[in-house]
């Protein structure tokens, strides 16, 4: 059987993709921060090919050990989802800076040091890499340019190692999901500045966030399309997980002056102008 390692399987996108990829017969390798949170994925993954391992994706000798470990007890590694993340809300002068260099730190540099340490072994297997970004690493969205900074480094990086990964075998996928009902809101970093002048437009942006989200897309369709991506023959460097995630990254996409993107994010704080 095939083997994927996906990180930050706890909950939400990454548990519900662990468990789809078990039953679709990959052997699966779940990662996740905090062994104590992975009652979900073991009282759900009962019979299925799951192997759970501690990973933090900021120890990057860790992933170094983990990488090596996954080959030694599995023969090779054909796929590698990197989908640990957090959000990070809040804005340039009220987080400071070390709020930008850890989500920096979780959201960024972990994709890139599992992608190293994980490449020679994809090239070996003719296996893929497969990373969940989000739309806000296409447009910028108001009290998140922490979070937007790092997926939009996490794209840069992957589209601009795409060309060359797969030159030598690998196919490099870029996922960018929308809304996603999971417990990825609850998780994010909260945000400062509402005793501040930022406040009012803060309040704006949780509302409308608050009513994006009540229509979210569930994990399993986002896994349901991890899964597929795990064995599309030639898959797209990118890959939006819904209409209305198409849509929004479609407004970037064609907006080459930024007014577009300029006049949607910025009705999403005009209440509290």
């Amino acid at each position: 059987m095939p083997t994927v390692l996906i990180t930050g399987t706890s909950t939400g996108i990454g548990l519900e993709t662990a468990l789809a990829a078990a039953d679709e017969g990959w052997t699966t390798v779940a990662t996740m921060r905090d062994l104590s949170k992975a009652g979900a994925l073991r009282e759900r993954g009962g019979g299925f090919p799951l192997d759970v391992r501690q990973l933090d994706v900021t120890d990057h000798a860790a992933i170094d050990a983990v990488v090596a470990g996954v080959v030694a007890d599995h023969g090779s590694l054909d796929a590698v989802i990197n989908n640990a993340g957090a959000g990070q809300v809040g804005t340039a002068e009220t987080l400071g800076m070390d709020a930008f260099r850890s989500c920096m730190e979780l959201n960024y540099f972990g994709v890139v040091a599992l992608t190293q340490a994980s490449l020679p072994h994809l090239r070996a297997s003719g296996g893929r890499l497969i990373t969940i970004s989000s739309v806000g690493g296409v447009v910028g969205q108001p009290f998140n340019e922490a979070y937007c900074a790092a997926k939009f480094a996490v794209e840069g990086f992957l589209e601009s190692l795409a060309p060359v990964a797969a030159a030598l075998g690998v196919p490099v996928v870029i996922v960018e999901p929308g809304a996603v009902a999971s417990e990825f809101v609850a998780n994010v970093g909260r945000p400062s500045g509402t005793d501040t002048v930022y406040g009012p437009l803060l309040e704006a942006y949780l509302e409308r966030t608050a009513g994006a989200f009540a229509n979210a897309q569930s994990a399993a369709d986002v896994a349901a399309i991890l899964v597929e991506l795990l064995v599309e023959e030639d898959p797209p460097v990118r890959v939006q997980t819904s209409a209305t995630a198409r849509a929004f990254a479609g407004v970037k996409l064609a907006d080459l002056d930024g007014s577009a993107v300029q006049a949607m994010t910025r009705g999403w704080i005009a209440a509290g102008a």
